[in-house]
C-alpha cells in the first residue's frame, strides 16, 4: 500500500498520543512509588522538574541540530527514546538497587523523546499540503488531550483489574504505541517546512519585537494550562472528599477531555474564525474559569471552573503556533523549537507558582484554601495572554 500525506497526519496524531503517554503515565505511579519504595515527595516532585528541564534543553538544542539531521531521523529517534523510557520505567525499578536512579533514567529518556516530539510534529503537519493550517494544527494538538484521557482511563481500569502490585506491566504495554510509530514514521512521506536558503535566520527572529510577543504568549499559554491542570486532581480530592482514582477522573481527565473538545471543535469548524479573535475569547474565558474555580461558593462549581479552564486553554498553544507560522512563514523548525521552549518554560512556571504560594500559605490556612489562593495568583497568566493578544494586533506585520 502506498502511503500518502494522510498517513503522515495519522503518524503525527499518534506522535502526540505518545507524548501524552510519556508525560502523564509516570504521575499515575508516583503515589505508589512513595508508599511502596519510600521515595519522599520532594524527590518525586524533582522528577517532574527534571522532565520539564530536559525537554526545555532539547527544545533549545533543536534550534541548531534538527534541520541538519532532518525530520525523519529526528522523529524516529524521538519515538525510540520514548520506547526506551517506558520500558525503563517498567523494568529498571525492579532490577536496580537504587529505585530513584532507575526512575531518573526512565524520566530523562522519556523527556528526550517528548522534547523531540514537541519540536517536530507541529512543523511536520504545518508543512503538509492544505489551506486550513490553523484548523489542522488545533486538530493535531487535540490528540495530546485524547492521549491524556486514554492514559488516565485505561490505566485506572488496569489497576482495578490487575492490582497496583502489577504496575510494572503497564509502562511496557503502553510502549507498544511509540514502538508502532517508529515504523510508521520511517515510511510515511515527509516535506520540509522551509528550504534552507529561504529560512529566516534565528538572529532576525530575535531582533523582532513581534516574535518576542509570540514567545511571551507561549509562556502564558503553557502556564495558564498547567497551573490549573497539575492541581485539579488534588483540587477534586480535597474539595469534594473523593478518592485519588475519582480525583484523577474528575480532575485531570475532565480537564484534558474538555481541552481536547475545544481543539477538536476549532479543528473541524474554525476555518471561518479569526485566530486572534479566538485567542482573545479563550483568554477572557480562561480568566472567568479561574475566578469561578477560586471564588465559587460550592466545591462542585469550583470543579466546573477547572473544567471550563480546560476548554478555554485548548486553543492557546496551537493557536499561538498558527499565529507564528502565519507571521513568519519562513521561520522553519528553529522557530517552532523556540516556541516550544517558551511553552515548556510556562508549563514549569505555572504549577511552580501555584505550589510555592500554596505551600507558603498552608501553615496559616487549610490546604484547599491555600490551593485556591495559589490558583488565584496564577490568574496573572491568562490576563497577560489577553494583553499580549491585544498588543500583537498592533504589532502585526499584516
Amino acid at each position: 500500500m502506498k502511503l500518502t500525506y494522510k498517513h503522515t497526519k495519522y503518524a503525527a496524531y499518534t506522535g502526540y498520543i505518545t507524548q501524552a503517554i510519556v508525560n502523564n503515565l509516570p504521575a499515575l505511579l508516583f503515589a505508589m512509588f512513595n508508599t511502596k519504595f519510600g521515595i519522599p515527595l520532594e524527590k518525586i516532585g524533582l522528577l517532574v522538574s527534571i522532565n520539564f528541564g530536559v525537554q526545555i534543553l532539547v527544545d533549545f538544542l533543536s534550534v541548531k541540530f534538527i534541520d541538519r539531521i532532518g525530520y525523519r531521523v529526528g522523529v524516529v529517534g524521538a519515538h525510540i527514546f520514548a520506547v526506551a523510557g517506558l520500558l525503563s520505567l517498567g523494568i529498571l525499578p525492579r532490577v536496580m538497587g537504587d529505585t530513584y536512579a532507575a526512575l531518573l533514567i526512565a524520566v530523562v529518556l522519556s523527556a528526550i523523546g517528548g522534547g523531540l516530539t514537541e519540536v517536530l510534529i507541529s512543523p511536520i503537519v504545518e508543512s503538509l499540503p492544505g489551506d486550513e493550517k490553523a484548523g489542522a494544527m488545533s486538530l493535531l494538538h487535540s490528540f495530546y488531550c485524547w492521549g491524556h484521557v486514554g492514559v488516565v482511563l485505561l490505566s485506572t481500569l488496569y489497576f482495578a483489574a490487575a492490582g497496583m502490585e502489577n504496575w510494572f506491566y503497564l509502562p511496557i504495554a503502553w510502549a507498544v504505541v511509540p514502538f508502532f510509530n517508529i515504523f510508521f514514521f520511517s515510511q510515511v512521506p515527509l516535506r520540509v517546512l522551509v528550504e534552507e536558503e529561504n529560512r529566516v535566520p534565528v538572529s532576525r527572529l530575535f531582533s523582532s519585537r513581534l516574535f518576542w510577543i509570540l514567545m511571551a504568549l507561549m509562556v502564558c499559554a503553557g502556564a495558564s494550562e498547567q497551573a490549573m491542570s497539575q492541581w485539579t486532581s488534588l483540587f477534586a480530592e480535597q474539595g469534594l472528599g473523593v478518592t485519588k482514582a475519582m480525583g484523577d477522573l474528575l480532575g485531570p481527565c475532565m480537564f484534558a477531555a474538555l481541552m481536547g473538545l475545544s481543539r477538536l471543535l476549532y479543528g473541524l469548524f474554525g476555518a471561518k474564525l479569526n485566530i486572534r479573535k479566538g485567542l482573545l475569547f479563550s483568554s477572557a474565558l480562561c480568566i472567568g474559569a479561574y475566578l469561578l474555580a477560586v471564588f465559587a461558593p460550592h466545591p462542585v462549581l469550583s470543579l466546573a471552573g477547572c473544567g471550563l479552564c480546560g476548554f478555554s486553554v485548548g486553543l492557546m498553544w496551537p493557536g499561538t503556533f498558527s499565529l507564528a507560522a502565519g507571521e513568519y512563514a519562513a521561520g522553519g523548525t528553529a522557530m517552532f523549537a523556540l516556541l516550544a521552549l517558551a511553552g515548556d518554560v510556562g508549563c514549569g512556571a505555572g504549577p511552580g507558582l501555584v505550589g510555592w504560594i500554596s505551600g507558603w500559605l498552608e501553615k496559616s490556612m487549610s490546604q484547599i484554601s491555600a490551593l485556591k489562593t495559589g490558583i488565584g495568583v496564577a490568574i496573572c497568566f491568562p490576563l497577560l495572554m489577553l494583553l499580549g493578544i491585544l498588543l500583537l494586533r498592533k504589532s502585526s506585520r499584516h
